[in-house]
């Protein structure tokens, strides 16, 4: 159980006024800590999204596919599905670790996130499943 001595929180809050307003690509506000803290804003859409976990940002930097690699309608599909998956392990605290599953994350898939939002998302979940050795769905987590 060493590798879960550090506790990883992800704490994810997307909460929309205008469900079908778009992102536009230069309203996010996107800022990489040193402590690998990544946060996505956009005050527009009163949505936020904060990555805690040691290691993500270096990984999404030197791992990830690279920016316009996987459509945003791939990404979207795969996020929801994602986080379908992860809602149910985070309501099942006896059966999966809440340490990994501590919070609840609120993606409505009629929602334009845009581009940034969905890519780092999409490869947190990624990384989550391969650092973790977790697998949300189906999909076998590749980069």
């Amino acid at each position: 159980m060493k590798t879960f001595v550090s506790i990883i929180l992800l704490t994810i809050l997307i909460y929309s006024c205008h469900s079908t307003q778009k992102v536009a690509s230069s309203t996010v506000d996107t800022q990489i800590a040193e402590n690998d803290t990544v946060r996505i804003a956009n005050d527009e859409l009163e949505y936020e999204i904060i990555i805690f976990d040691p290691g993500f940002s270096t990984w999404l930097r030197s791992m990830a596919r690279p920016e316009g690699y996987y459509s945003q309608e791939f990404m979207e599909t795969r996020n929801y599905q994602y986080v379908v998956s992860w809602n149910q392990r985070v309501l099942q605290p006896q059966v999966y670790d809440p340490n990994l599953y501590g919070m609840q994350i609120n993606y409505e898939s009629n929602i334009d996130y845009g581009y940034e939002v969905n890519y780092k998302l999409y490869n947190y979940f990624i990384y989550f499943q391969l650092t973790y050795r977790q697998q949300l769905t189906g999909f076998i987590p590749r980069i």
